[in-house]
């Protein structure tokens, strides 16, 4: 007797990133260059350099964001999770 063909729980989906995870991505990026936006405003209360640590923050938040948004949406040859082989 033959056993049912059994089919990968990921079969017939796309590798591509669908909208509720751009959506996510997208809420990610806001949060975080909001939290260092705020973080080096108030350091710069605290310590008297405005502006210095609020465009250090922005800076860092930003260049965070974009490193998550790269490593999320690359494709790694080697990891069968991200389409690779």
């Amino acid at each position: 007797m033959d056993e049912p063909r059994r089919t990968p729980p990921n079969a017939g989906k796309s590798k591509a990133p669908g909208a509720a995870d751009m959506a996510g991505i997208g809420v990610q990026f806001v949060a975080v260059l909001l939290v260092f936006l705020f973080l080096g405003k108030w350091l710069d209360e605290r310590l008297g350099t405005s502006p210095w640590l609020l465009m250090i923050g922005v800076f860092l938040g930003f260049g965070l964001s974009l490193l998550y948004i790269y490593r999320r949406l690359s494709v790694d040859p080697k990891d069968p999770r991200k389409g690779g082989k």
